[in-house]
């Protein structure tokens, strides 16, 4: 069965490894130039280097016509496609839609037999056919097949007792320039990137999870990185628990609506 995400950062990622150890054969679209902080655990590295590994699964920069030639060596194709028009030649069977942008961002229900949505901005029946939960607490995961997942607050969940304290935002308009790279331990306080001469400044101590790469252009406020106050070097290099429970309710919603149909064919 084909499974064709839009998006490739680090949430989809974590849908995308679930549903490839349970036999699914996935493709995924990304920007031409992705903006992922969570490098290391996103497919999404495979446009800018070819290749990448996320835990113990490959993916690698694709078309749509050598998806299939990936799909046998049991890697994960990942395509140049934001809008995801190899739709039209993969022909998958279940369709992703994880850019979570929060809005729609032009995916319908027709595009693939099931059409499966995560976060805000979509409404189940109407255009896709699930909705899964993507904040944090009590509904995280779950599948929603009527209606819509809980409003964005634009509060990140708490990690280690932080919410938006660990979220590093850019502080101007401009080119971004990391200072540090994902895995370092900062103190509050550490400079972890520029906008020009304007620091990107931690505002609690732990480990650096996540960081835009060099020269991604950026506006004030942007997410720009991400500071783990756990401290836990091995959580920047696997994929997190929400990720994880996105993509067990995902695979849920296929294997609720279409049955033990895993097989790469």
């Amino acid at each position: 069965m084909r499974v064709l995400i839009r998006g490739a950062g680090d949430l989809a990622s974590g849908v995308a490894l679930r549903l490839h150890r349970a036999g699914f054969a996935v493709a995924m679209t990304d920007l031409p130039y992705p903006t992922a902080i969570r490098r290391t655990v996103a497919f999404s590295q495979a446009i800018a280097l070819g290749e990448t590994q996320v835990e113990d699964v490959t993916a690698r920069l694709a078309t749509a016509d050598t998806a299939e030639a990936l799909w046998a060596k049991g890697e994960i194709p990942v395509l140049i496609d934001p809008e995801a028009r190899c739709k039209e030649v993969l022909s998958p069977h279940v369709l992703v839609d994880a850019i979570l942008a929060k809005r729609n961002c032009g995916t319908a229900i027709t595009d693939a037999p099931l059409v499966i949505a995560l976060g805000p901005g979509f409404t189940a029946g109407v255009d896709c056919h699930a909705v899964v939960e993507t904040m944090r607490g009590h509904t995280l995961g779950r599948v929603i097949w009527d209606g819509q997942a809980l409003p964005n607050t634009n509060i990140p969940g708490l990690i280690g007792g932080f919410a938006g304290e660990r979220v590093l935002r850019a502080p101007a308009d401009g080119v971004f320039m990391p200072a540090l790279d994902i895995g370092a331990m900062v103190q509050a306080g550490d400079v972890a990137g520029y906008v020009g001469q304007a620091p990107m400044v931690c505002t609690i101590s732990g480990v650096v999870r996540g960081i835009l790469p060099p020269n991604t252009p950026v506006k004030q406020g942007m997410k720009s990185g991400d500071v783990d106050p756990r401290g836990n070097l091995s959580h920047c290099y696997t994929v997190s628990d929400k990720a994880l429970a996105i993509g067990g309710g995902v695979l849920e919603a296929i294997l609720q609506k279409t049955g033990l149909l895993g097989a790469r064919n």
